[in-house]
């Protein structure tokens, strides 16, 4: 199969030239010519963040995603440079001390470490009830929470082409191995899922699967072929690529191979689906992004989106409807609207259940039905995948109406609940059960899992 299909008014592939990729860390803010204009202060702001929180971004978010005119209240802009008001106060100043009174390096990764654990580094018992075993012995680098659906995170893709600063799986990127969740061993993952024919779904996640070359993608994809694995019916792939680095679907040297892999595995009968990123629409309004849309869709694998609310970010109900609407015209299914996890710089960036309901109801009432399959607001918690349905009152009582999208117990889901109304909450550990009952009715079973790390 041709793997490249010419679309009306495509531009040609040949126009988009090959770019190098130039990636800044916290050791080379100074050399990020774009911020040198920025407050001195706001300068070493960031630079006491970053000691904190992982940084990273390329040359392409700065010069084509950024709008420097709108700076600091840009989405691209916040959505990928340290602020402030990402660390607690008082964990700003600890930190901001160690640094005007010149510390050493390991000074200040010591204090680095010591803030950093009192972020919840690993939410949603991500570290202790999902790590399944082989023999008897847990799988690095393999997770699997659902019945039906496994990820995996390949140690060459445990990093990004750049970092959202909002991100639940920061750990993962601030050099602690002990926070580390990654595996080379394919072989240990393809005896897992030829043991467990329950699993229908893998989810190669990271990280960002895309930074590997596509020959590491290979060993891990192609064997899935085989018919001992008829029962993974659906690949998915996350990733910010799309969004951070479209050139790798496009001009990056091994593009054409990724692009050959993705047909080969549809072609096999296999369900591929990209689940992309995206946070905001300014992500996609370069000729790059479109254009790398376009190709992965010419395969015929699915690019489907989600991706958080987020404060100074996306808190916007006309910003998710023209985010949307931009997704539907492109041939992007809009998937999930999640609520910021409880993990990292959530003081920042969470917004509380009762206002982002309402921004996701407004946003859906800007869109047509195209649209309208974006669900959420939904919490990744431990118990699993909860929506905010609605807000109503029943009997007097002002309520939220939750279900489950996806559970620990499959029983759990669809099976509507209710939960007090709360102005302030933001995560589901935060809400009370309504109508006087003491506890929501899957709280026992998940208690009864915890201890057995089921």
């Amino acid at each position: 199969m041709n793997s490249i299909v010419t679309f009306p008014n495509q531009i040609p592939v040949q126009e988009f030239e090959e770019r190098r990729f130039k990636v800044f860390t916290d050791r080379q803010l100074d050399k990020i010519e774009a911020i040198q204009n920025l407050p001195e202060e706001t300068l070493f702001e960031m630079k006491v963040v970053a000691s904190v929180l992982p940084f990273r971004v390329n040359e392409y978010v700065i010069n084509e995603l950024i709008n420097w005119d709108k700076v600091p209240n840009d989405p691209i802009y916040q959505l990928v440079f340290p602020q402030k008001g990402m660390l607690k106060d008082e964990h700003y100043e600890r930190m901001a001390k160690m640094h005007r009174e010149g510390a050493d390096k390991k000074e200040i990764q010591a204090v680095a470490k010591e803030i950093r654990d009192e972020l919840n580094p690993h939410p949603a018992g991500q570290m202790e009830m999902n790590m399944p075993e082989l023999d008897g012995e847990v799988l690095d680098g393999v997770q699997h929470k659902y019945r039906e659906t496994v990820l995996f995170f390949p140690a060459q893709g445990q990093t990004c082409h750049s970092y959202c600063t909002f991100c639940f799986r920061w750990a993962q990127f601030v050099g602690d191995k002990d926070l580390k969740m990654a595996s080379t061993e394919a072989e240990k993952l393809h005896g897992y899922l030829a043991e467990h024919t329950e699993v229908t779904d893998l989810l190669v996640t990271g990280g960002d699967p895309m930074v590997m070359k596509t020959k590491s993608l290979v060993q891990y994809l192609e064997p899935l072929l085989q018919p001992e694995y008829d029962h993974i019916q659906t690949i998915r792939i996350g990733t910010k690529a799309l969004t951070f680095w479209p050139y790798r679907f496009v001009t990056d040297k091994d593009a054409d191979e990724l692009i050959e892999l993705f047909a080969k595995l549809v072609d096999a009968g296999k369900h591929v689906a990209i689940m992309a990123h995206y946070n905001h629409w300014q992500e996609i309004t370069t000729d790059i992004a479109e254009e790398a849309i376009r190709r992965i869709r010419a395969t015929g694998a699915e690019i489907r989106a989600q991706g958080p609310l987020i404060k100074h970010v996306n808190d916007d109900a006309d910003a998710w409807a023209k985010l949307w609407k931009k997704e539907v015209q492109l041939g992007i299914t809009p998937y999930y609207m999640f609520v910021e996890r409880d993990t990292g710089a959530k003081n920042y960036f969470e917004v509380p259940l009762a206002e982002a309901f309402q921004i996701y109801r407004e946003a859906m009432k800007k869109v047509s039905g195209l649209a309208r399959t974006a669900r959420g607001p939904s919490m990744s918690a431990g118990p699993g995948k909860v929506e905010v349905q609605g807000i109503t009152e029943i009997n007097g009582e002002k309520v939220f109406v939750l279900r489950f999208l996806q559970g620990r117990n499959p029983d759990w889901v669809q099976r509507p609940f209710f939960a007090k109304y709360s102005d302030t909450a933001t995560w589901l550990h935060e809400l009370e059960p309504a109508f006087g009952e003491e506890k929501f009715f899957f709280e026992d079973e998940f208690e009864a899992m915890k201890k057995g790390n089921g």
